[in-house]
């Protein structure tokens, strides 16, 4: 079951205009403006792809990833060791 307010942060991250900037410079102070979950707020400080990924939209979750500076090659490793079960180190 999706998050709508993962969902909703993940989606005005990826908007021209949207506060990527900030975010990157201080997470807290954007997912504050969310009433984001206990999990989802841990899932989103650790970058957890296994938590996020049952949370969110793939297109939201990969754009995520992409914007905090992990390579797609290593978001998708994460993604399909979560699939499986396994846990690899974050990149």
């Amino acid at each position: 079951m999706t998050d709508y307010w993962v969902s909703k942060l993940f989606y005005d991250l990826a908007q021209p205009g949207g506060p990527k900037a900030e975010y990157k410079a201080d997470r807290e102070a954007v997912m504050a403006r969310y009433p984001l979950s206990a999990e989802a707020q841990a899932a989103v400080r650790a970058d957890d792809v296994a938590v996020l990924a049952r949370l969110v939209n793939p297109y939201l979750l990969r754009y995520y990833f992409s914007l905090i500076g992990t390579p797609d090659a290593v978001f998708i490793e994460r993604l399909r060791d979560s699939a499986s079960g396994t846990n690899s180190a974050k990149g």
